[in-house]
């Protein structure tokens, strides 16, 4: 049945031509900046509509240029992790986690809560700050041959294995604190400063991991008690005829070449320490903090660098990894970074872990460009969808449709406003599940809307960010979800019946945690 579905490209492009049918029966129009009262406003005035024909074609060429920027942005990225992944770091650091959480079972209280309890909840917070960080998703998949037999071990079913990896990053995706596919984006596209509102999202992001947690480890526990209870107990046969699969079998050494990246970095560091030695670190538009954190922060790699390469050169890239997200954070509070710093920073992270890894040029060029080619598609994606905008804008209707919308909400009040426009994101989710080519496509219109009914384009942001985080765990166009129950052996089917209740829950949570965003002054809001 899912074979029907149409590819999210043939999506894009049945849109970029509705677009170009909106110009023939739509009126054009444009907003015009007037001067009223000693203030700006923006005045509805009608124009000559555009009508587009064979402009849909040169609109495709118009969206590539225009996001140009976060094309080679997600490449980039693609392709850094993709050679850090094949160092089998993360698995090695993921597995040591395991065995360090094991050593707990000597004090009371722990043994008391469960340190299988606690495995899931660490495991899932790991995955949801991945997911909040960085956006992981696709990665997902190769976690899911390793945790999945772990919890079948553990007692468990493949549900709960999945949960561990796939929901819990989709939890952090939803949370998003400094995810840079989605808020990145998102808030690029609607000119408000990069991951302002940081505080209020660190909360959601909380909440939403939390209650994720108490529903994984609830559903654990039932099956741990009635491992017959489960409803994929006759698929997970195939998991129960093999053992975890641990990466004992990796070869942990240092080569001389990590010790070479170690020096050369730290050199590297040393210099940004001499001319950036205090940093004013700021969230949005709060007040500036001054403190020395590049210094610091070299200090930090010197010796947690020296000492992880003494274990293995796994440890040493888990350092990279790191430090690299502590530089992103820091280079977008202290110096305004946006996607080319962050682009340059990851990609220096995937080169380097290749280098301190002793491979050889071919071999990272290889590896760089497998990863180009995974994420490719959600690259292009990004370009056809600016396609959309370039229609509506050359064909002058964009403000007309804007207009409508406004005209049609008007006198719901802000927090019927938000919450219809968290519904609007979930619905285009569950066709275009990719967070990028979503924000590409609805923030142009949503950003200027919220505008002109006087709401906060921050709000408009997490509605965005909501709408389209949760549904990614239940939508059949989605490959990595698809790619995630294929590689877990769970029937679809199986999985949406699980699923639904819990989506539920969290559209609930969405939409209780965007009120405060129109109803408090929050910061950044």
């Amino acid at each position: 049945m899912f074979k029907k579905v149409p590819h999210t490209y043939v999506i894009i492009f049945s849109i970029v031509l509705l677009a170009a049918v909106t110009t023939w029966v739509i009126p054009g129009g444009k907003y015009v900046k007037t001067e009223v009262n000693g203030h700006t406003e923006m005045i509805y005035t009608s124009v000559e509509s555009q009508m587009q024909t064979w402009q849909v074609f040169g609109a495709l060429f118009k969206g590539f240029e225009r996001q140009s920027g976060i094309i080679v942005f997600i490449l980039m990225i693609g392709g850094a992790f993709w050679i850090m992944n094949e160092s089998k770091a993360i698995d090695v650091g993921i597995f040591s986690f395991l065995r360090y959480t094991h050593k707990l079972e000597r004090w009371k209280f722990i043994k008391f809560l469960g340190v299988q309890n606690i495995i899931i909840a660490l495991i899932m917070i790991m995955f949801s700050t991945l997911g909040a960080v960085f956006g992981m998703s696709e990665e997902t998949i190769a976690f899911i041959i390793i945790l999945v037999p772990l919890a079948i071990s553990m007692g468990y079913d493949s549900i709960t294995g999945v949960s561990m990896v796939f929901v819990a990053a989709g939890l952090g995706f939803a949370g998003a604190v400094l995810n840079p596919f989605t808020i990145g984006i998102a808030q690029g596209l609607a000119d408000i400063p990069l991951f302002s509102g940081f505080e209020y999202r660190l909360v959601c992001w909380f909440i939403i991991t939390t209650v994720g947690i108490v529903w994984v480890i609830r559903y654990a526990l039932k099956v741990k008690k009635n491992p017959q209870s489960s409803i994929v107990y006759e698929d997970d046969e195939y998991w129960r005829k093999r053992k975890a699969t641990d990466p004992e079998h990796l070869k942990y050494h240092t080569p001389k070449a990590a010790w070479i990246v170690y020096i050369i970095t730290v050199i590297g560091l040393g210099f940004f320490s001499y001319y950036y030695r205090q940093t004013d670190l700021k969230i949005g538009n709060s007040e500036a903090l001054t403190i020395p954190i590049i210094p610091i922060s070299t200090i930090l790699f010197l010796v947690i660098g020296f000492f992880s390469l003494r274990k293995s050169v796994h440890f040493f890239i888990l350092n990279l990894l790191l430090f690299t997200i502590l530089y992103l954070i820091v280079g977008v509070m202290g110096y305004g970074w946006y996607i080319m710093e962050i682009a340059s920073l990851f990609f220096a992270m995937g080169l380097l872990s290749g280098i301190a890894m002793s491979y050889d040029a071919n071999r990272i060029t290889k590896l760089f460009l497998d990863g180009v080619k995974d994420i490719m598609s959600a690259a292009l994606i990004v370009g056809l969808a600016g396609g959309i905008i370039v229609i509506l804008e050359d064909g002058k209707v964009i403000d007309t449709i804007l207009h409508g919308m406004s005209e049609s909400m008007e006198g719901l009040g802000q927090v019927a406003t938000v919450s219809i426009m968290y519904g609007i994101q979930t619905i285009i989710n569950i066709v275009i599940p990719s967070g990028s080519a979503k924000a590409a496509l609805t923030m142009p219109i949503m950003a200027p809307f919220s505008d002109l009914v006087g709401l906060s384009r921050q709000a408009t942001v997490m509605a965005f960010q909501f709408g389209d985080g949760f549904t990614n765990m239940i939508t059949p166009t989605s490959g990595v979800l698809i790619g995630v129950l294929g590689v877990a052996k769970i029937p679809y089917d199986k999985w949406l019946k699980w699923v639904t209740p819990f989506i539920i829950v969290l559209m609930i949570l969405g939409f209780l945690l965007l009120i405060p965003t129109v109803t408090m002054n929050l910061n950044g809001f």
